[in-house]
């Protein structure tokens, strides 16, 4: 088992490699723009607390 555990180890690195960089892939597609801008804008979306206008 003590053989194994290096090639454990390096295996599950890779893995974790290849899904952070599917991740990144997938949020900056092109596909994905429209939504990205749109949730870009929302905190601008939303009511001003402070304001001094109370209606």
């Amino acid at each position: 088992m003590e053989q194994i555990t290096p090639y454990l180890s390096a295996f599950s690195t890779l893995i974790g490699i290849i899904f952070f960089v599917g991740i990144v892939w997938w949020a900056w597609s092109p596909k994905r723009r429209l939504e990205n801008e749109a949730s870009a804008e929302l905190p601008f979306d939303i009511p001003d607390e402070f304001s001094k206008d109370k209606s």
